[in-house]
């Protein structure tokens, strides 16, 4: 619960104006579509009016992709433009090779691809020269990105006191984003674990990265905001640096200023690099011990976006991201972590395993209660009485292979069973999903929900016969286990899995849930319609998993681990 209401401060609003103004001189399409994101509803179709860039936002928007790229062209400048924005490169390389050499968008459309494409060096060098505004600001956002991906840690600009006397038992977590703004695994975490410590004796704040919520578009002016009892701290500056050397520089002074305030006894950052490096720069300067948890591999994350994952693993982005990455580990004083695949990957890179900590995801004791009636619900989203309900709670994110779940419950309806599809959650994927589900003849037998407030969660979790995580084989599913089957597990919902390594570490096969071959749908569709007609057998699966979340994974037993691990680093 926020004790507080959002408001447009005057600082809120100078900051979200030189945001935008950021967006717009640095790259005007993707502001569109940044836009498209942030705006209310009603608002949106207002895009359109915004030229050709608008039109195409606004249809890419709303699942139109090959719409988007014809409204985008015909003009190659604009074609190339555009589809760098939304990251189709194929289309860009195309189009920019119909630019005639002496063009003066060329040498910019040929950056932003190198750079989309990894390759830094190339992307800078394509600017070299360069007399336009346009390309001389890109020069110079690419450089600082370069310098910044490459090593050049944030700093101080000024003197200060040398040590801090801890408040024994205060923790200060530095993430990237957090509720109440923001809902997803990663939000839910932060808060769980903040909750699990203040329970057991410890004293958690958290702080959110340089800007945010204004950065996502929420004019909020508050620099403190309780949820649940937790304190969140923001760091809003009234202006926001245009370069992401300074922007590092300006976090880092605030989140000094504010480490000063609270004197904690640790400082606790979460992934990725952005909020580690601030800890350990924090460190150096007061003395304070650092704990990085690694929550997920970021340059992974941005594999899986893109079809030419295998090429761009070689890029040099991708080998920056991932060595610094590992060089905010190595110089942790511990670094904590999800699950066992994570902890190999992490000592593979160097990093001593005694310095590794497990800390699993996990469940509130509120998720090991009876699910609560959900025939209301039902009625509501126009679900009949016979019908089966498999669906997921997630961001809609390309490598959840939601689709693969759609293709399965439409094999399935197609041989008879009366199966509907329950997409809970919101994200960038969402507007072709529902595209994807009226292909596969779902209009109305697939339901999205959009993003549910996180108390409401178990009260679709309660429609579901069957909770469905139909993630993709990318390195980043193998590598990192998720929060949401975790919950459902808890609340005693059969749970059909891909079999990945990370989501194989918490579902033993036909014991606490199944395994199905990832993006392969007519194997989950053999798999659901078995468990739609087995009730028993999705009732001793459901039972299995919440007896092994309630003796292994609830956020009271992480809490003490956590407690152990910071009076080894002597902060409790």
């Amino acid at each position: 619960m926020t004790t507080s209401k959002p408001y447009p401060s005057p600082r809120a609003l100078s900051l979200a104006a030189s945001i935008a103004w950021r967006h717009v001189t640095s790259d005007p399409v993707r502001a569109l579509l940044l836009a498209w994101r942030v705006l209310p509803g009603p608002v949106r179709p207002w895009l359109r009016l915004a030229g050709p860039y608008g039109r195409a936002a606004a249809l890419w928007g709303t699942g139109e992709r090959d719409a988007a790229l014809t409204a985008a062209g015909p003009s190659p400048r604009r074609l190339a433009a555009f589809s760098l924005a939304v990251d189709q490169p194929a289309v860009a390389a195309d189009a920019v090779a119909e630019l005639a050499e002496d063009d003066h968008a060329r040498p910019v459309l040929t950056a932003r691809r190198a750079w989309r494409e990894g390759r830094l060096t190339e992307a800078v060098k394509a600017l070299d020269g360069a007399r336009d505004g346009p390309a001389r600001r890109l020069r110079d956002t690419l450089t600082a990105e370069q310098r910044v991906l490459t090593g050049v840690n944030p700093r101080l600009s000024h003197a200060g006191p040398r040590a801090i006397r801890g408040i024994p038992g205060r923790v200060l977590h530095l993430v990237t984003d957090a509720l109440p703004v923001t809902s997803a695994g990663y939000t839910i975490r932060t808060h769980e674990i903040a909750v699990a410590q203040r329970a057991a004796g410890l004293d958690p704040h958290v702080v959110t990265r340089c800007g945010y919520p204004v950065t996502q578009g929420r004019i909020d002016g508050r620099r403190l905001v309780l949820v649940d009892g937790i304190a969140y701290h923001r760091l809003l500056p009234a202006l926001m640096p245009g370069r992401a050397d300074a922007v590092a520089d300006r976090g880092l002074a605030l989140a000094a200023e504010l480490t000063r305030q609270l004197r904690p006894a640790v400082l606790h950052a979460a992934s990725n690099f952005a909020n580690a490096r601030i800890a350990l720069a924090l460190r150096a300067r007061y003395g304070l011990p650092v704990v990085y948890e690694v929550r997920g591999f970021w340059e992974d994350t941005w594999l899986s976006r893109h079809p030419d994952a295998g090429r761009l693993a070689a890029s040099e982005l991708y080998r920056a991201n991932r060595d610094l990455e590992t060089r905010c580990m190595l110089a942790a004083d511990l670094v904590v972590t999800l699950g066992e695949a994570m902890r190999e990957e992490i000592v593979a890179r160097g990093v001593p395993a005694a310095k590794v900590l497990i800390v699993p995801n996990a469940v509130s004791q509120e998720f090991l209660r009876p699910l609560p009636d959900a025939s209301g619900l039902r009625q509501e989203l126009g679900i009949g009485p016979g019908e089966y309900v498999a669906g997921v709670v997630s961001t809609l994110s390309p490598y959840e292979g939601i689709g693969t779940l759609l293709e399965a419950i439409s094999i399935v309806r197609g041989r008879g069973v009366p199966a509907r599809a329950l997409i809970v959650g919101d994200g960038p994927e969402r507007a072709a999903l529902q595209r994807h589900a009226a292909a596969c003849g779902l209009a109305q037998a697939a339901i999205f929900t959009g993003r549910v407030p996180a108390a409401k969660v178990r009260e679709f979790h309660a429609l579901l016969d069957i909770f469905v995580v139909p993630r993709t084989p990318d390195r980043v599913c193998q590598l990192v286990t998720p929060l949401k089957p975790v919950e459902a597990m808890a609340s005693g919902l059969c749970v059909v899995t891909s079999e990945v390594k990370a989501l194989s570490e918490i579902i033993k096969h036909e014991v606490t849930g199944t395994l199905t071959v990832p993006q392969d749908p007519v194997s989950l569709a053999d798999r659901l319609e078995y468990l739609f007609y087995s009730p028993d057998i999705r009732r001793k699966l459901g039972d299995n998993a919440r007896e092994w979340v309630a003796r292994d994974r609830t956020w009271a037993h992480n809490a003490a681990r956590y407690q152990d691990a910071y009076a080894r680093l002597g902060a409790t």
